[in-house]
């Protein structure tokens, strides 16, 4: 009398639930399409606009964030290092060359979730700019990331063998257009050492 109603309950949790599962799994795996990738570093120029994927609105809707309009800049991150290697926290690395025109750029390091990563300390630099970046002659920058001090430009990541991505966001460029992607160039990203090597 029970078991036919019991199937059928059972099997609509299943279904619901490896459909919720599917759905979550989804949403982590990637934040839209139509990525830029230029080296080690990627950006998704449709995922704040009104044209974005499903994908890329459920992303906007599950975190909560205020994404910049597609006029306003684009946000680059970056995984690895132009070597292909994951970003660690035990391994020190230098940003060098220059960044796509743009009024103004922000550079921090985030955890794999995209959340800022804190500092061990209050008074050290956990972010840089395009105004409070030392830079040569021509124009080039060189930023060293490590969770020790460094001279020149240093951004301060915590001590640890944990993943990190480095965000960089252009503010009022002409990158956030559809034009002109192609031939744009991000600085390089070179691992110097690591703490257990």
């Amino acid at each position: 009398m029970f078991r036919t109603p019991l199937l059928i309950a059972t099997a609509l949790a299943v279904t619901f639930g490896l459909g919720i599962l599917s759905s979550v799994y989804a949403l982590r795996a990637t934040v839209g399409f139509g990525a830029i990738a230029l080296g080690p570093w990627a950006a998704f120029p449709a995922a704040q606009t009104v044209d974005a994927d499903p994908y890329a609105k459920a992303h906007r809707a599950r975190d909560g964030r205020l994404l910049l309009g597609g006029a306003e800049g684009l946000t680059f991150t970056a995984a690895t290092d132009s070597d292909n290697r994951r970003l660690v926290t035990n391994c020190r690395y230098e940003i060098a060359g220059i960044t796509p025109p743009a009024r103004l750029w922000t550079l921090h390091a985030a955890d794999r979730n995209g959340n800022p990563l804190p500092g061990a300390n209050p008074d050290v630099p956990t972010g840089l700019n395009a105004w409070s970046a030392l830079r040569g002659a021509d124009g080039n920058f060189s930023i060293r990331i490590a969770s020790s001090a460094m001279p020149g430009n240093w951004l301060a990541i915590p001590e640890g063998r944990a993943p990190f991505l480095l965000v960089m966001t252009l503010l009022d460029t002409p990158t956030a257009g559809s034009s002109g992607v192609i031939d744009l160039a991000m600085p390089g990203i070179t691992r110097l050492d690591c703490a257990d090597a």
